[in-house]
Order: structure tokens, then C-alpha cells, then sequence
């Protein structure tokens, strides 16, 4: 067996014209494994702007040959129709591959299941999705149909241990092996520049209801009160959103900064540009900017909540209660006051490379390709 392989991604999330950062993860898991195999990527996502039924796309990005359709939008049996239509389009434009990484057990599962069961293609999945920890919200018939996907994975590949027993927990069983999310230890690196302002970061899709937003504004007033000198950056698409909130609040104007969404390769400037990074999510999984802030050197504050805890050194930052308001301020000035002894910065990026770095799941993503093209 050549230990180069050809490997098809098919991925129901992923960077596209419509949605530009949507699912950059799994674009650095497909990165990681094409410096050791040949890597295609499906994507199929829907363009309200589109005039046709369906426009397919070709690039090569970073050397990965990465196919998308964009698919008008229809009523959901037209749409399921022209799905599979542009899905078995895009297979015999990609040719022959060896084994297929699905990312997201459903729907795009169902074309997984097709190329094992008719053309003999063995699959792993890659899962990232926080659903599962709110089951309620997943279908019957889906997690029946999840079911079937992930029984006939040669592996299921959660990104922590937490999402794999809460995707059990419903009836997905399989023959689960963690791989977690890569980062880009290049580009993630410590700076040795001084800050002369306390400078606090989060990053995120900010939504509120995930990520706790407001929470978190809500305990920046009283840290201001607290701390004369210090900046929060909010970085993340639409922050500009809770601007009004951050006023009604009375925050100072000259001590937060609103970002919208910003391009990967400019998140590391923003960590680098600061003292500490908090994340006062309600749930999680294992969000890539933690281990991002880790591999900058810079200690985490975040809520105890879904696989965080299982790559969370003691000394690189602190764990909280979910929405425990009075805790995060608390934790802010023990950090602003240097409480604590946080390792030093490469120690935290030495450790990141160690688990994280493309080399490391490019190779944990190998062996179970060879382990599956043998069974």
C-alpha cells in the first residue's frame, strides 16, 4: 500500500463565496493531511444569489484541489434532488481517491454512505458540531439516520472526548478516536512585545446565546471600575452589534474596541496584542482559539464546559462556572494583579505543538486511513 493516498473530503462545512470563514477548521484539518496525502474537497452549500440551479466552482487553495456547487435555493425536496444531482456531478469530475473524511455525520453522511456501500470506499468522520450537547434539537429521524453513518465508519473522530460520549449518549455509536482541531504553530508563535495597556480578547462567532456576549459586557462595566487602564477587544462577525449594549452599560468608549469578522492569518496579531484571552461560553467543544491563545502565549480564562478541560494545562490559565459573573471578574483581576504563576510562553506554545500542529494530526489522520482501507 502507497503511503501517499488520494483522500477525499466531503464536508458539509466549509469556506465558500457565501459563507467566507464558515468551517476554517476543517480547512486546517484538510491542510494538515495533504502534506502527507493527496487531498480533494466536496463542498454543496446553497446561494440565495444565484440565478441558475446550480454553478460549480474549481480552485486549488494551498495545494488541495477543492470542488464546491452552490445550489439555488428550493423547496426541500427540489433541494435534495439538486444536491445529489451536483454531489454525483462532483464525484466523477474528482476521479478515483481511496478513502473519504467526512466532516459532519449529517446530511452530508448520506454521501458516505453511498460511496462504501456502492463503490467500496471506506470513510472516517471528523464531528465538530456543539448540537449534541442540546439533543433535544436533533430530529428522530435524524439521529436514526446518524445512526446507520456512524455504524458504518471504519472510525468517528470527534475533536474531545466530551462530544464523542454526548454523540453516543443519543444512539451514534462507533469505534470513536479523538483527533482534536489543528493549529497553525507557524503562524501562532509568542511575541515578546510589552503591553502598556492591560489588554482583554475574545474571539468568536459572537452569538449570545452560544458564546455569552452580553455576560461578558456586563462584567467588563465592573472591571472598569476596577482597573483604570485596561482594553477589551471584541473581534467576531457583527461585534459591531453590541456597541449599543456596551453603552447602555456604561462602559467607557475608550476601553473596548469593536472588530468584525477578520481573516485567519490576522487572529494571531490580535492574540499576540494582548495579556489575556476569555471565553464565557454556555456550551463548547473544543474551540481552535483557545489552543490558538495557548500557542501565543497567552492564558485563557473560559467556562468549564464541554472538551475544554481535557487540553487545559493548570498553569496556562483558569476554569469557571458557566455565566458565573462574579467569578470572571474576579479571575480578570487575579490576572491583572498577577496572582497567579502562568507558565512561561513557550512552554504553553512548545505544548500546542506537541498535540496540535498540522505534522502531529497529519499523522493521527494517516494511520487511521491505513487502519481503514485494511479492515
Amino acid at each position: 500500500m502507497s503511503n501517499n493516498l488520494s483522500v477525499l473530503f466531503l464536508c458539509g462545512w466549509y469556506p465558500s463565496r457565501v459563507l467566507p470563514y464558515n468551517g476554517d477548521f476543517i480547512q486546517r484539518h484538510a491542510e494538515a493531511v495533504a502534506l502527507k496525502h493527496k487531498v480533494t474537497i466536496i463542498h454543496i452549500i446553497t446561494d440565495s444569489s444565484l440565478k441558475t440551479e446550480i454553478e460549480y466552482s474549481f480552485n486549488t487553495i494551498n495545494g488541495i484541489e477543492t470542488h464546491i456547487a452552490y445550489i439555488k435555493p428550493q423547496q426541500r425536496l427540489q433541494k435534495t434532488f439538486l444536491f445529489f444531482k451536483a454531489f454525483k456531478n462532483l464525484i466523477d469530475k474528482v476521479g478515483s481517491f481511496d478513502v473519504v473524511h467526512l466532516n459532519e455525520v449529517f446530511p452530508f453522511g448520506i454521501f458516505s454512505l453511498y460511496l462504501k456501500w456502492f463503490l467500496k470506499k471506506p470513510y472516517i468522520i471528523s464531528e465538530h458540531w456543539t448540537v449534541y450537547h442540546r439533543p433535544k434539537s436533533i430530529s428522530f429521524f435524524e439521529k436514526k439516520l446518524s445512526a446507520i453513518i456512524t455504524k458504518n465508519a471504519a472510525f468517528v473522530c470527534p475533536v474531545s472526548d466530551n462530544l464523542g460520549n454526548a454523540m453516543q449518549a443519543i444512539g451514534l455509536k462507533g469505534n470513536y478516536k479523538k483527533v482534536p482541531n489543528v493549529v497553525h504553530t507557524d503562524a501562532f508563535t509568542p511575541s515578546n512585545m510589552h503591553l502598556d495597556v492591560f489588554t482583554i480578547t475574545h474571539i468568536s462567532s459572537l452569538n449570545n446565546n452560544h458564546k455569552n456576549i452580553k455576560g461578558m459586557l456586563d462584567v467588563m462595566v465592573e472591571v472598569q471600575k476596577e482597573i483604570s487602564e485596561f482594553k477589551f477587544q471584541l473581534i467576531g462577525e457583527n461585534a459591531t452589534m453590541y456597541k449599543e449594549y456596551a453603552h447602555k452599560l456604561g462602559i467607557d468608549s475608550t476601553k473596548i474596541t469593536f472588530f468584525k469578522q477578520i481573516p485567519h492569518q490576522e487572529v494571531s496579531e490580535k492574540l499576540k496584542m494582548s495579556n489575556l484571552f476569555v471565553l464565557f461560553s454556555n456550551y463548547e467543544n473544543l474551540p481552535c482559539v483557545i489552543l490558538e491563545a495557548f500557542s501565543c502565549g497567552v492564558p485563557v480564562i473560559s467556562t468549564n464546559v464541554g472538551g475544554i478541560n481535557e487540553y487545559f494545562p493548570n498553569d496556562f490559565g483558569r476554569l469557571i462556572e458557566v455565566n458565573n459573573r462574579t467569578e470572571l471578574k474576579e479571575e480578570i483581576l487575579n490576572f491583572y494583579h498577577k496572582v497567579y504563576t502562568i507558565a512561561n510562553k513557550e512552554k504553553m506554545h512548545t505544548y500546542v505543538v506537541s498535540l496540535f500542529s498540522k505534522n502531529k494530526i497529519a499523522n493521527d489522520f494517516s494511520e487511521l486511513y491505513k487502519k481503514s482501507l485494511k479492515r
